[in-house]
């Protein structure tokens, strides 16, 4: 068999339903593409009158937004390079070429960087919503003749002159019968201000009502009234900020972009401006927004721009996923227009930009605290979520955390974790084993506890928060001479052992009828009894969960591997308390089962274990030992 050579060719009559079908997943793309591809040739107009190659006025180089409902019509019109017949030909029948590459590759010398658009496949996302689509341009050039094309969806096209006498281009969308919500005021101008609204070059869509004096209606006050004009509407009249150097913007600046892209929200607590050139273009403001200590916020707060052209606001492939609860802007040129996740998950530019975010937040988080700790630990209660979602989440981020990261006693007062540690030394004499932290989840159903712990002279940290399960986990895993126990989890005595070995009171015989009584009265098989020599001051029963297993229940909300094991719980007997002595003294039977009763519902109560008919034999049972 003779080898043959030659060229692959594309059947062009099948690239037009690909393009309806396939090329975008949201139809209302194709006016991004349009204002791009308009963009892009008045930015073209600019830099050509910038360096002499075009000595023309430039005049009005807004870009119009047309809809005429009776023909059907919705058109784009620019005042920028414009074409020739040639070029409409070099540029739209030929889908494959770029012409925004070509004119990048030809001036990149000159200092302009930026292109929005690209013709070709970005142009052709029009007949997604257009049965006819026409382009009357100029071009820019001497001696330039008007064109005109037409093309009705099929690969057939029609290049001829046109009446058009000034420079720019003109595309007509003849809208189709599918897609005539887009001949509506109200879903185009939507569209404007969802993709446009930071676009570098006006963008005017209809008109608004515009109140100025008038000066022929002059009150006595010497005021006038006032009268309403029709202006042209400007779809994108609010600089985008981060185009700025932060040298140029003050406070109330940052204020009130925000209030622009999230308006009715309370101002932020502080923001992060990022600006990088290398090795990957980056300009943006991340917010910091007030949040209570519940996880209610809204994410997809962050937009992403292309050149300030609007891409998504789901940034879950750039962000990192705990700054997810953050709002505000990042736009990035090396992030093409028709982004996927794929790209996304894979691309290294968008890695190194998750990276540094990640950085940048980190540093900004740790420049605050170390400037201002009182104003920081101010704004914990809506910082802290972030942070320790970022140390439980990203790996990065959480070797820098623990400089910044606070916890807070239930004296309000704050922490850092080392900080913390020194002062729990001090009060636990026995450094042979793990330093133990007391934590609280529930200050009022613990108080009881708490205030044994703090009799003792110890310390308990307020953990309430959504987080702090998994926050606490964290703090183990980075402190490994660190354990943190909730402060009802065990005897106080037992957990911080101070090297001081108590004797029992009850001898072992009745230590043992102790443990027979509580057996008969427990009666739960997954319950375990213990007796311990603690405190006298400590309480008489301690109904215990174990912590390892409450937390992982915690986190997991009830569910996961533990949802359908029955839940172990240690009854915890302290054979030195007053009542030991008083019950193993009792003799009749009866008095001695009420009292364990009794006992045993108080330690159930406190932990509020004890509803429904059991409760209500309690309360009885109480009232008749009151009498």
């Amino acid at each position: 068999m003779t080898t043959q050579k030659g060229s692959i060719q594309v059947n062009t009559e099948n690239i037009f339903p690909i393009i309806k079908k396939f090329l975008y997943s949201d139809h209302e793309i194709f006016l991004r593409e349009l204002i791009s591809n308009a963009t892009d040739a008045t930015t073209k107009i600019k830099h050509f009158s910038s360096i002499g190659e075009f000595k023309g006025e430039l005049g009005d180089l807004r870009i119009e937004v047309k809809i005429d409902s009776k023909k059907k019509t919705l058109s784009i019109t620019d005042h920028g390079v414009g074409m020739s017949a040639e070029e409409i030909d070099k540029y739209i029948n030929q889908i494959a070429f770029s012409g925004a590459e070509e004119f990048v590759e030809k001036y990149k010398t000159a200092g302009e960087s930026g292109m929005i658009g690209h013709f070709g496949l970005g142009f052709y996302s029009a007949f997604m919503v257009a049965k006819k689509v026409e382009i009357n341009t100029l071009s820019f050039r001497e001696d330039a003749k008007a064109a005109k094309w037409t093309c009705d969806g099929s690969t057939e096209f029609s290049i001829g002159s046109s009446k058009k006498t000034d420079r720019g281009t003109e595309i007509i969308l003849h809208i189709d019968d599918d897609n005539q919500e887009f001949l509506e005021d109200s879903r185009i101008k939507g569209l404007l201000d969802k993709y446009c609204r930071f676009l570098p070059i006006p963008i005017q869509f209809g008109t608004e009502t515009e109140y100025v004096d008038d000066t022929e209606k002059k009150k006595e006050d010497g005021s006038f009234e006032k009268k309403s004009i029709q202006v042209d509407a400007i779809i994108n009249d609010v600089p985008p900020l981060w185009k700025k150097g932060p040298t140029e913007l003050k406070d109330e600046d940052y204020i009130a972009f925000y209030q622009t892209l999230y308006p009715m929200s309370e101002a932020p607590l502080f923001w992060i401006h990022l600006n990088v050139d290398y090795p990957f273009n980056l300009t943006g403001v991340l917010y910091f927004p007030k949040v209570k200590n519940e996880l209610e916020l809204q994410r997809n707060k962050i937009q992403l721009y292309s050149n300030q052209v609007f891409v998504t606001d789901d940034v879950k492939d750039i962000v990192p996923e705990f700054l997810m609860l953050l709002h505000g802007v990042i736009d990035s040129p090396d992030i093409p227009l028709n982004v996927s996740r794929s790209f996304l998950q894979s691309d290294s530019r968008v890695k190194k930009i998750t990276s540094h975010i990640t950085k940048k937040v980190a540093d900004k988080l740790d420049e605050l605290f170390r400037a201002d700790r009182e104003a920081y630990q101010q704004k914990w209660e809506s910082i802290g979520m972030f942070v320790k979602y970022g140390a439980v989440s990203d790996e990065k981020f959480a070797e820098k955390a623990l400089k910044f990261a606070l916890l807070k006693n239930t004296a309000g007062e704050f922490f850092t974790a080392e900080e913390y540690r020194k002062k729990v030394e001090d009060s636990q004499t026995n450094k042979d084993k793990k330093v133990v932290l007391l934590y609280t989840n529930n200050r009022k159903t613990q108080a009881p506890f708490i205030e044994s712990a703090k009799k003792r002279g110890y310390d308990v940290l307020d953990m309430d928060g959504p987080l702090d399960s998994h926050f606490i986990g964290f703090l183990e895993h980075k402190e490994s001479d660190m354990t943190i126990v909730r402060v009802d989890a065990d005897a106080i005595d037992k957990l911080i052992d101070k090297g001081e070995k108590r004797e029992s009171v009850l001898s072992d015989a009745q230590v043992e009828a102790l443990k027979t009584t509580f057996t008969d009265q427990v009666q739960k098989p997954d319950w375990e009894i213990q007796t311990e020599a603690l405190s006298p001051d400590d309480h008489f029963i301690t109904v215990i969960k174990p912590e390892w297993e409450r937390r992982m229940r915690e986190m997991q909300g009830g569910a996961g591997m533990f949802g359908a094991l029955p839940e172990r719980v240690v009854v915890m007997v302290n054979t030195n308390h007053p009542l030991a002595t008083k019950i193993v003294g009792v003799e009749e039977d009866a008095a001695k089962k009420d009292f364990v009763e009794q006992s045993f519902d108080l330690a159930l109560l406190s932990q509020n274990m004890l509803d429904g008919d059991a409760l209500e034999r309690f309360i009885r049972r109480t009232e008749n030992m009151m009498k």
